[in-house]
């Protein structure tokens, strides 16, 4: 038998065991759908959780959506009544950003590779480009001078530091992301002497850290970054996103990140920092940490079998809709997601199985050997965690397979 990652709290059932997703039973909703797999979302964990950061953290520091974690079309809708800005990856993430009603100004693009198409949409819209190298600068600037537009202009640092514990590295040495420290401060003054609107510096070192005094030390090393360069070129950045960081307990053993230790470190980096950014305004981008637990994936068992002694439960869903949940979305020891019999939400486990999925591949496994309650042909199977990197994040055509439903409740 091999564990499973912590179920998010909040989440509970009815009387009759089944689980509750907003209030509504999980049956009950794929019947609303019309089909499985389906994935869920709650809209009162997405308001608790921007609430739970903001009460935190500084109440001058902004809050960012990293819109790469879930683009799903409602959702988008409904974040931009609780955050104060969309951090969009490519020109699609752009127009869907723009189609949620988030004001172009409250939008950042950042990632390499940005085509000119994509560099002019964002120009014309008026929203910010967060460039990634020194050829990309000068891209954007000869297309706003064709345009005649100013273009909003930010540089994304590379810094020589990273996310201490991070899931994934983004600063420190050779990346694809960002200008290297050493370069920004000629790379502005070229901007500002361009007559761009200068918007100060997007610094991101790391993602899914669950360490508190890491992302706190990293937001320091950060601030202390973007005072250096400020002094350097000789003009106050007037935003500094401090990218995100801040993981989800996705497996055994895994703790929730200690937000309010994060908020009182920052509010003190903050009240000790350098004159220089004295009037500069700071965010922090977040996508997953918003919207992971409000997510719950719910897939059918079309089949239970057995081999060599071990029970398989056969379900219509699997990596073509969770990639990261069947351990093939970055992870270097599969480990098992959060995990439950949606009918039996509660209750003490009487079998070991194997969840895998319907396509040809002995990748496709959503739980390995997992302890749960006798599960049957019919019953849902729900993977929690299914909030953010589900649904966009993987392969929904492979096999023909399609994409699966999504619902907002």
């Amino acid at each position: 038998m091999k564990p499973h990652g912590p179920i998010p709290p909040g989440f509970r059932a009815d009387a009759s065991h089944m689980l509750l997703i907003g209030g509504d039973r999980a049956e009950a909703l794929a019947d609303v759908s019309g089909d499985t797999p389906l994935f869920v979302y709650d809209s009162a964990m997405l308001t608790a959780r921007v609430a739970e950061w903001r009460a935190a953290m500084p109440a001058d520091v902004q809050l960012h959506y990293a819109m790469k974690a879930n683009p799903y079309a409602p959702l988008l809708a409904f974040m931009v009544r609780l955050v104060d800005g969309f951090d969009v990856a490519s020109g699609g993430e752009l127009k869907a950003a723009l189609a949620s009603g988030m004001p172009a100004g409250d939008i950042s693009f950042a990632g390499p590779g940005k085509r000119d198409r994509e560099l002019e949409a964002t120009i014309t819209a008026g929203a910010t480009l967060n460039l990634e190298s020194v050829g990309e600068a000068e891209r954007a600037l000869s297309i706003a001078g064709h345009l005649g537009l100013t273009p909003s202009l930010a540089v994304r640092v590379n810094p020589d530091f990273d996310l201490k514990g991070s899931g994934m590295k983004m600063g420190g040495g050779a990346k694809p992301f960002g200008v290297d420290a050493t370069e920004v401060p000629a790379l502005v003054r070229r901007l500002i002497d361009a007559g761009a609107d200068w918007q100060g510096f997007h610094i991101f070192a790391g993602s899914q850290a669950l360490d508190a005094a890491a992302i706190a030390d990293t937001q320091a090393q950060t601030v202390a970054l973007a005072a250096r360069l400020a002094n350097e070129i000789g003009a106050m950045p007037p935003l500094v996103n401090l990218g995100g960081g801040m993981g989800v307990p996705y497996f055994p053993g895994d703790k929730p990140v200690d937000v309010i230790a994060v908020g009182a470190a920052l509010a003190e980096t903050l009240a000790a920092r350098d004159p220089v950014l004295a009037k500069s305004h700071f965010a922090m981008e977040l996508g997953r940490w918003l919207v992971a637990e409000a997510g719950v994936y719910l897939t059918r068992i079309v089949d239970r079998k057995t081999s060599h002694g071990e029970t398989f439960l056969v379900t219509d869903g699997g990596l073509h809709h969770q990639l990261a949940a069947s351990g093939n979305f970055g992870t270097v020891i599969r480990r098992n997601y959060p995990i439950a019999v949606a009918g039996a939400f509660g209750r003490e486990p009487d079998e070991t199985v194997s969840v895998v999925g319907c396509l040809c591949t002995p990748l496709d496994r959503l739980g390995d050997q997992v302890a749960l309650p006798r599960a049957d042909v019919g019953d849902l199977i729900a993977i929690f965690l299914a909030g953010a990197y589900g649904a966009s994040a993987s392969p929904a055509t492979f096999l023909g397979q399609g994409p699966a439903r999504e619902m907002l409740v």
